[in-house]
């Protein structure tokens, strides 16, 4: 018996994911944690509009001696800008994190795209906007434990999924190149894995261990297009010559490894 649904995608570089979704105890933890974060930063807020409101509305009941029409102007103002807040916070953690904000990054779960790929400012901002919607009635606690990929409103306008982050540590279960071991030393040195997701390394990690049962041409063809993706998230500006893609990817493969494990 499973206690958390699982769900296979299929990227764009055709390769099959298996993902464990977040689950609605997790969700609602993580989602707890963002409201507590979020109302400490809505009552400073709030706490510095008080005073900056009382120091506006004495100087116009001196100038002009009333200032009734200017307190429901503030007070729409103030609503209009938490909402702003509300939105906000979602919005660049999600964005800003590759789909987590300090409550999911706490949990340990992240939001992706149906397809599998990070999720970018229009997923986040549509996740966002209709979240107050979910809220309203729990609408979003019944769909997320209905939905067999356990999505809320904002899920479905926003074609995301909420999965587990699972650190990919596990041993390599195929052949590596004495190249690659070389050559991952180095790349731990001059290139950002750190920007390289569990979801990156995953599409990796699948291709080398299927890349056996791939027609000659498909290996190359599939091996090119992931090196050269992955060389862009890195941000590794060369690769070292007579290194072929398919010793670059082994060689990420254990640099990655060897940096998850040293945390």
């Amino acid at each position: 018996m499973r206690f958390f649904n699982r769900v296979t995608l299929q990227t764009p570089e055709s390769v099959e994911l298996e993902f464990t979704l977040a689950g609605i105890g997790n969700r609602a933890y993580a989602l707890l944690i963002d409201y507590i974060a979020l109302g400490l930063i809505q009552i400073g807020f709030l706490i510095a509009w008080a005073f900056l409101s009382i120091q506006l509305v004495n100087v116009i009941e001196d100038w002009a001696g009333n200032s009734d029409r200017l307190q429901l102007w503030l007070v729409a103002i103030v609503l209009l800008i938490t909402f702003f807040i509300y939105v906000g916070y979602f919005v660049f953690f999600e964005a800003l994190w590759q789909g987590q904000t300090p409550g999911k990054r706490y949990v340990k779960i992240r939001v992706i795209r149906d397809d599998g790929r990070p999720v970018g400012l229009q997923q986040s901002t549509l996740r966002a906007l209709l979240r107050p919607v979910d809220d309203l009635f729990f609408l979003g606690v019944f769909l997320i434990a209905l939905g067999k990929r356990e999505k809320r409103l904002g899920d479905f306008v926003a074609g995301t999924l909420v999965i587990q982050e699972e650190q990919p540590v596990a041993s390599a279960t195929f052949p590596l190149s004495e190249q690659a071991q070389a050559l991952a030393d180095q790349l731990q040195v001059e290139a950002d894995l750190s920007r390289l997701l569990p979801e990156d390394f995953a599409v990796i990690r699948e291709y080398l261990q299927r890349r056996q049962a791939m027609t000659s041409e498909a290996k190359t063809e599939l091996s090119r297009q992931l090196a050269h993706q992955v060389k862009e998230v890195i941000a590794l500006e060369k690769v070292p010559q007579k290194v072929t893609a398919n010793v670059f990817l082994e060689a990420v493969y254990l640099a990655y490894q060897q940096q998850s494990s040293s945390f």
